[in-house]
C-alpha cells in the first residue's frame, strides 16, 4: 500500500458513521495514509431554508450551514475521540453541493487515492443496499473505492446467498 498516500472518507452522518470512519483509519493506518474527513451539505437543504426565508419565516441559509458544520463538527468530534488514529494526519472538509458532484471533485482536488464509503446516507431507505450518492461516486470516480459493511448488513447480505 506504498502508493496509498490519502485516504477520503465520506461521512453522512448516518448510523454508519462511526465503522465507516473506523474503518478508514484503519486502512489509511495500514497505508500510512493522510485520512481526508469530507461532509457534504446538501445544497438542495440549503435551498429549501432560502426559499422558507422569502416566506418571511426567521431563518437564512448561512445560520443554516453555520449551525450544520458546527453539529457535524461536534459529532465527528466525537468519533474521532474514539480512535486511535493520530488527529495531526486527519484533515476535515465541509463543502455545500450536490453530494456526487462534490465529492467527485474533491477527489480530483485532494488527489485522493482511496475513497471509503457506507452503504447508505443519512436517508437509510431500508430496501436500497448502496446509496444513490454512493452508487453514483463509484460509477465515476477516478480513485480506488471501498464500500464500508457494518455487521448488520452483512449480516443480512450472507443470508440472502445463504437462502438461495
Amino acid at each position: 500500500m506504498k502508493n496509498v498516500r490519502r485516504v477520503l472518507v465520506a461521512l453522512a452522518f448516518s448510523e454508519y458513521a462511526k465503522g465507516t470512519f473506523s474503518f478508514a483509519a484503519d486502512f489509511a493506518q495500514c497505508a500510512n495514509a493522510e485520512l481526508i474527513v469530507a461532509n457534504v451539505i446538501n445544497e438542495r437543504d440549503v435551498e429549501s431554508v432560502r426559499t422558507i426565508s422569502a416566506m418571511g419565516y426567521e431563518v437564512d441559509g448561512e445560520h443554516y450551514i453555520q449551525n450544520i458544520k458546527a453539529e457535524r463538527t461536534r459529532a465527528l468530534e466525537d468519533i474521532i475521540s474514539d480512535s486511535d488514529f493520530p488527529p495531526e494526519r486527519i484533515r476535515t472538509v465541509f463543502v455545500v453541493g450536490n453530494p456526487m458532484e462534490a465529492l467527485l471533485k474533491l477527489i480530483v482536488a485532494e488527489g485522493v487515492d482511496v475513497v471509503v464509503m457506507g452503504p447508505k446516507g443519512r436517508t437509510d431507505l431500508e430496501h436500497v443496499l448502496v446509496g444513490s450518492v454512493a452508487e453514483k461516486v463509484f460509477r465515476r470516480s477516478p480513485a480506488t473505492l471501498i464500500s464500508y459493511r457494518d455487521e448488520t448488513i452483512s449480516k443480512r447480505l450472507h443470508k440472502r446467498f445463504h437462502q438461495n
